[in-house]
């Protein structure tokens, strides 16, 4: 491990400590702690987040988490997702392999049996496999916009390292923060690509050359003083030109700078505003 990237994990986890300091779980939340999806010990777990008192399936999220694929587990995003419950939905949340001990297509090759899991566990947590809704920031937005490519696009599937479980659909993503595009941006991917065929590794990640007509419908921000804001125009154009539904929204203004991944903190009220907004657009494709 490099030392930029000892010092970019030491950063992240000291602003995420800061973030989350006081925060407990809500009264209103039913949790499944540490469930094995996986055959890591340490990475193959997830949590199931619910509202209490809801015994019918719920729509579900599945959360690909952020931190430059080398940083991050269930534990930093646990009170953002548990905020995601409040409103209503189930929501998995899982820790997956990290590079650079682990490089591509590992994290890929973990968020495939978090789905396998949810798809074969639905009925004993409640989730709802016909409404199934997959969301990520940073690197996990751009995790989670690749892997909806290979539900949608035959060819690129047939590619691609990691095969999708069968009937496996999502209704829509909620990406964040994110990156879509491979061109000019092996530095993003440097920590997960592998020491052979980086190139061809490097096209599969290129999301916007492989969106079909089919892709699922899109909510995508960002903010004003996100360092990877300029970064959503190329899903944007590629969502667009497919005659794919989305909404994209940059957060903040002149008076209120807001910088990337500013959504998980959720005692801003900038982060409810933009999550309150992307679920809706959730709810909107179940209508």
């Amino acid at each position: 491990m490099s030392l930029q990237t000892m010092i970019f994990k030491m950063m992240c986890k000291r602003s995420d400590d800061a973030r989350d300091k006081g925060l407990t779980v809500p009264d209103g939340i039913e949790c499944f702690f540490d469930i094995t999806y996986g055959r890591d010990k340490k990475y193959g777990l997830l949590d199931i987040y619910r509202p209490k008192g809801k015994s019918v399936p719920l729509p579900t999220i599945v959360n690909f988490h952020g931190g430059g694929w080398v940083y991050g587990t269930k534990e930093t995003y646990r009170y953002y997702c548990m905020s995601l419950a409040e409103k209503g939905f189930a929501v998995v949340n899982p820790s997956y392999r990290l590079a650079p001990k682990n490089r591509f297509p590992a994290a890929f090759e973990d968020i495939n049996e978090v789905f396998r899991f949810v798809l074969k566990n639905a009925e004993k947590y409640g989730l709802d496999t016909d409404s199934l809704f997959g969301i990520g920031d940073s690197a996990g937005a751009s995790g989670i916009a690749v892997y909806a490519g290979i539900l949608t696009n035959d060819k690129y599937a047939s590619e691609f390292p990691v095969k999708a479980p069968k009937g496996l659909k999502l209704r829509a993503l909620g990406l964040n923060c994110g990156c879509y595009t491979a061109l000019d941006k092996a530095d993003f991917y440097v920590d997960i690509l592998p020491k052979e065929n980086r190139e061809k590794v490097l096209g599969l990640l290129h999301l916007t050359a492989h969106v079909t007509a089919d892709y699922p419908p899109c909510f995508l921000l960002t903010a004003n003083n996100d360092f990877m804001k300029n970064d959503m125009k190329p899903m944007e154009d590629a969502l667009k030109a497919m005659g794919v539904r989305y909404i994209s929204k940059i957060y903040g203004d002149d008076n209120n700078r807001l910088g990337h991944v500013f959504h998980c903190n959720i005692r801003d009220e900038n982060a409810v505003k933009a999550n309150q907004e992307q679920l809706d657009f959730f709810r909107s494709v179940l209508k």
